[in-house]
């Protein structure tokens, strides 16, 4: 994905948060939800046990990412939607790291790391991280889709 206004790659964060905000109706279930996580580096490998809960938690945070997408894309606003999305964010629990690029990689997002044990929970605080990148850069992030 390449942005073509201004000829240059999106970062990792804005690729996560464009995928993940795109995803409609490849994400439709909770093996689906696994397998984007998995594909996109956010869990690890071993089985990742979600409850009906939290993909509907997952799909509100997807929803309310788009809806501020969207909006800012001179959309009309989905205020339910981006309620909905905050209260998901407002749920995962964050830490800053000290020194970030441990894995050798400059992503910014990796300064905002989980502070929760649930594999899933993981996954979704390493998109709100993704999104808190996106958002402190202005990075912009199309939906074309």
């Amino acid at each position: 994905m390449v942005d073509m206004a201004l000829g240059t790659t999106p970062s990792t964060a804005a690729g996560i948060i464009h995928d993940f905000t795109t995803s409609g109706d490849s994400l439709t279930s909770r093996s689906d939800l696994a397998r984007f996580l998995r594909q996109h580096h956010l869990v690890g490998d071993d089985p990742v046990a979600i409850t009906h809960a939290e993909f509907d938690e997952a799909i509100a945070l997807r929803d309310g990412m788009r809806a501020c997408l969207l909006r800012a894309q001179g959309g009309a606003a989905d205020t339910d939607a981006i309620a909905q999305g905050q209260r998901v964010l407002d749920g995962l629990r964050m830490t800053a790291r000290m020194e970030p690029a441990e894995d050798g990689t400059d992503d910014p997002s990796a300064v905002l790391c989980p502070a929760v044990v649930s594999e899933l929970r993981r996954g979704l605080a390493r998109i709100a991280a993704a999104w808190a990148a996106i958002t402190a850069t202005g990075e912009t992030v199309e939906l074309s889709h």
